[in-house]
């Protein structure tokens, strides 16, 4: 009983403390864990691309796998539809409407960067190669979806 009740405390001051982020930082953390995750990507591709570096894939690989896993969508609260982190925010308003869509996409994006990660350990370079094509594709399918283009 006590457990469930700290359980409970616990999720009621995690909802607080959301309640209480404003809008232009929930948008600045969502464009840097974006950025990271870009900045992983591009780590992957140059492995994949050039010289290959097991460690280097694996370090990318987790990063991009944790925030994929991080709970990133609470950071999508009301308000942040519109406004400035770093820079204006490019997320289409069908994002806070289409939520089968954005369900759909987001489920996709973690399958494949929990794959990424595990693929990442196993060394195989055309694996790797060929999990970080699928990867890309979920988030190319976002941003095709979600994104306003610059």
């Amino acid at each position: 009983m006590k457990k469930l009740v700290l359980a409970a405390l616990a999720l009621t001051l995690a909802g607080g403390a959301s309640a209480q982020v404003k809008p232009e930082d929930a948008i600045k953390w969502r464009q840097s864990a974006y950025a990271t995750m870009g900045w992983s990507m591009a780590r992957i591709k140059m492995n994949v691309e050039g010289t290959y570096n097991k460690d280097e894939v694996i370090k990318a690989a987790t990063v991009i796998q944790s925030i994929a896993n991080s709970g990133m969508g609470s950071l999508y609260l009301p308000g942040t539809d519109k406004g400035k982190g770093w820079e204006e925010t490019r997320v289409k308003p069908e994002f806070f409407t289409n939520k089968d869509g954005v369900g759909k996409v987001a489920m996709a994006f973690n399958k494949e960067a929990n794959e990424m990660a595990k693929v990442a350990a196993s060394g195989d370079v055309a694996a790797v190669k060929e999990q970080f094509g699928k990867l890309g594709g979920t988030c190319k399918g976002c941003h095709d979806d979600f994104k306003i283009k610059k």
